[in-house]
């Protein structure tokens, strides 16, 4: 599996190469543009040597934070964001034996096991689970059975609604498009009221 989220090649390959970094991306990926969240574990990496759920969960939590505030930033909310990646390389290490691939391989899971799993991981609702898991399914090579249904609208092939559609810059302008059409379908909906 080789992904192409960040245009930046070294935070790519880490994606592509560790499953907890990826995990990692898609817990960052709120409130930033997706370039910028996928590419903070490999600033997390750089920083402090590691992308190891043991090493991050037992990292100092306020040391954490302030290599999350180095420029530039990991995240744009450094103090709630490193938080929430130690709780989830916390949840990795105890839950799955440090072992991210385990949420959506151990035991064989369906595509709603997988799906449950995600939403029990700290910083995932079940928009984002769905995400990850149309990612694992259409990159990763996911074969858990019902992973497309489970995923809902994410999960449809050639749907260009999240980053597990990002395949090359031409299919990020598709999904920036989406995502910007969807954010000004809501705001109308909310101006026009009841």
């Amino acid at each position: 599996m080789e992904l192409h989220i960040t245009g930046d090649p070294a935070a790519d390959k880490l994606l592509s190469d560790d499953a907890f970094a990826l995990l990692t991306g898609m817990l960052l990926d709120q409130q930033v543009t997706m370039e910028s969240a996928f590419a903070g574990p490999e600033k997390i990496r750089t920083r402090i040597g590691s992308m190891d759920p043991a090493a991050i969960a037992d990292y100092d939590p306020q040391k954490f934070v302030e290599m999350f505030k180095e420029r530039p930033a990991v995240h744009r909310f450094p103090g709630s964001m490193a938080g929430r990646v130690q709780s989830l390389a916390e949840t990795v290490h105890q839950d799955w034996n440090g072992d991210a691939t385990a949420i959506w391989t151990l035991g064989e899971p369906d595509g709603q096991e997988v799906l449950r799993r995600l939403k029990a991981l700290p910083g995932f609702g079940e928009q984002k689970a769905m995400i990850f898991l149309a990612l694992l399914g259409k990159q990763c090579g996911l074969q858990a059975e019902g992973w497309r249904e489970a995923a809902g609208h994410y999960g449809q092939e050639d749907a260009f609604l999240s980053v597990a559609d990002i395949v090359d810059p031409e299919s990020l302008s598709k999904v920036r498009a989406s995502k910007q059409a969807a954010k000004a379908a809501a705001k109308a909906a909310k101006t026009a009221g009841p």
